[in-house]
């Protein structure tokens, strides 16, 4: 008969984040995996308010590399944040390496033989894609990926939004609308306005200034707006600036009436939380399509079509009905899988096939 042993082995992982949602996606699993006793350690870059969110959540993440724009930066800062993940997997020896988009550290993950598992939803990402595809053990895309892979992958029934704001997960703090000066049941707005600096932005656009003012002036009719942008304000609209530790934006999010800007993330994590998002962007992305025909909780308009974007948040606004948007919601949720419980099984896939190779001897 077989002596059964105890398996004393802890996992190493590697997590590199290069902007703040990598973080939120990540948190979750590598706070379980710390409290069964397996090595997390965090590597990450200078990107809007990643530094922020670390301080905020206390973690310890060895930054390095910056963003910036122009194809000689970014091809430098490839360059320069491959070569210290190389040595950090060299150094740290880990057993597995996860990350968002991979497009820095596939390579120095295949080159070490470590196995390194990418979650992405970004279709037109084109140059990141090709940078990272090719290397990685394989990479995870939801199930409405609009595109083909032609390296090993494997689709899921879910978005990257919901490992840290599904409700298994997350549960709003109602206390933030005193920080913010709303009460109870008060319809506001939040718009989001992104840079237009990353790799998979390049030459695309979104809202004209004079849009971008007369959306904050409309919205604005029916209750208070808050506006989070990546890029400068004009003075006009300096005064809508949400001032907010950024750690609890979600908070705030739970409790709006509608999510309306140029950020796919920020919109696919009002459509999970139950509130309405209006997605301006030239391409669009294939869960905020689903989100739209499946669900009705994003509505996407090319940057040809801002005026009638606007129009739209305006009709959510005139005829809000939170319950409506959370029925949509609840058929969401109930659609999809755990995201977490996927990322944990394939962070551990290592470290349990060793487990159940050395059980007996």
């Amino acid at each position: 008969m077989p002596i059964i042993r105890r398996y004393q082995e802890v996992m190493k992982i590697l997590i590199d984040i290069t902007h703040p949602a990598h973080l939120h996606f990540f948190r979750n699993v590598a706070a379980r995996l710390e409290s069964e006793g397996h090595s997390v350690k965090w590597t990450g870059r200078d990107k809007d308010i990643l530094v922020q969110l670390v301080q905020s959540y206390k973690l310890e993440v060895e930054m390095f590399g910056e963003a910036r724009k122009g194809a000689i930066n970014m091809g430098r800062e490839l360059i320069y944040r491959q070569w210290r993940l190389l040595k950090i997997i060299r150094e740290f020896k880990p057993d597995a390496i996860l990350a968002i988009a991979g497009t820095y550290v596939s390579l120095p993950g295949k080159i070490g033989g470590i196995p390194t598992y990418i979650f992405y939803d970004t279709e037109h990402a084109t140059i990141s894609n090709m940078l990272s595809y090719p290397f990685s053990t394989c990479t995870y895309v939801p199930r409405c990926y609009r595109k083909s892979i032609r390296w090993r992958h494997e689709r899921y029934n879910g978005y990257h939004e919901m490992a840290y704001l599904h409700p298994k997960y997350f549960k709003p703090d109602p206390s933030i609308l005193s920080e913010v000066n709303i009460m109870p049941n008060e319809i506001f707005s939040i718009i989001r306005f992104v840079g237009w600096g990353a790799s998979h932005d390049m030459g695309l656009t979104g809202l004209t200034d004079d849009n971008k003012r007369i959306a904050v002036e409309k919205l604005n009719r029916y209750g208070k707006v808050f506006i989070s942008s990546e890029a400068p304000l004009h003075p006009d609209l300096e005064p809508y600036r949400l001032r907010l530790d950024l750690a609890k934006i979600h908070n705030l999010m739970a409790f709006a009436a509608v999510i309306f800007g140029e950020s796919a993330t920020m919109c696919s994590e009002g459509a999970v939380l139950g509130v309405p998002g209006v997605y301006i962007d030239p391409v669009g992305r294939g869960y905020t399509d689903e989100q739209e025909n499946t669900y009705g909780l994003v509505f996407n308009f090319h940057p040809e079509r801002q005026e009638k974007a606007i129009a739209k948040a305006e009709e959510i606004l005139a005829n809000y009905d939170r319950k409506d948007w959370h029925k949509r919601r609840a058929k969401l949720l109930m659609d999809k899988i755990d995201v977490n419980e996927l990322i944990y099984q394939v962070a551990t896939e290592h470290y349990r096939n060793n487990r159940r190779k050395q059980d007996y001897c």
